[in-house]
């Protein structure tokens, strides 16, 4: 999920091509949601559609929103007999519609949770439940911190809000949960080390998750910035076998209405 409109950052190409572990790390949360058939679900950032082809696969009526229009047209291209639409999990207003809400590393892009929590709650059926996995608290903190110490290396003041993501803690998000109604029935922090495909792998995340952080900066510096973290995470995230591995921290959590 990201910005829409004049401001859809998303290359829905790239995001196919190099980082489609988001959706295959996804898989395992599908035998979490336990999707049954008939059931009505809401995939909330549903990015290009792949785990939301994988739900109709089973059965399930699926109904998959992005905020990115980039992302939602590609998956009306690769999965048209899907329903797809652009939406906003902070402005969305569905009532007591769905057996449950699946979303896969989505959450962690809204900065306002107990607003999007709320729409969650409302768009769910009583006993409907809430299934998520996004980044938690210390996800990818190696690279980020680095590249934020590059910037401060080439005299760029790095402000706060320019840090596109949110990444709680579990109490901070069950915490959430609970004041909107949810009865949290499940919530787990985990690592999990992400390899990032190729030689380039480093660079490639940087240029698709995080250009927030190069706000205002040149191309030239930009350029500067990333062979330096390149340069200086190799002997920490570059594995002999010739691929970048992400410091990925994840929460998991399922919530049910009453």
């Amino acid at each position: 999920m990201a910005n829409a409109g004049k401001n859809d950052r998303w290359n829905a190409n790239l995001y196919d091509e190099k980082h489609s572990f988001v959706s295959h790390f996804g898989e395992d949360l599908v035998e979490l949601l336990a999707p049954k058939k008939d059931e009505k679900i809401l995939d909330l950032g549903c990015g290009t559609g792949d785990l939301a082809s994988r739900l109709h696969q089973m059965g399930v009526k699926i109904l998959g929103i992005d905020k990115s229009e980039n992302m939602v047209r590609q998956a009306q291209i690769k999965y048209p007999g899907i329903p797809f639409q652009v939406q906003d999990a902070m402005t969305m207003s569905i009532q007591d519609e769905f057996d449950a809400v699946f979303s896969n590393a989505t959450l962690h892009w809204v900065k306002s949770p107990k607003q999007a929590i709320q729409g969650i709650y409302d768009a769910l059926i009583k006993g409907g439940r809430f299934v998520a996995e996004f980044g938690g608290k210390g996800n990818v903190q190696i690279i980020t911190d680095e590249i934020i110490h590059q910037l401060g290396e080439f005299g760029i003041a790095f402000k706060p809000e320019q840090f596109p993501w949110y990444y709680p803690s579990i109490g901070e998000y069950s915490t959430l949960m609970e004041q909107v109604g949810f009865r949290v029935t499940f919530a787990r922090h985990f690592d999990r080390p992400t390899p990032l495909i190729g030689e380039n792998g480093l660079r490639n995340w940087i240029e698709m998750f995080a250009v927030s952080l190069f706000e205002g900066v040149t191309t030239e510096i930009q350029e500067l910035v990333i062979n330096k973290v390149e340069e200086t995470l190799k002997s920490v995230l570059f594995k002999k076998s010739g691929e970048w591995t992400a410091d990925y921290k994840r929460i998991r959590v399922v919530g049910i209405k009453e």
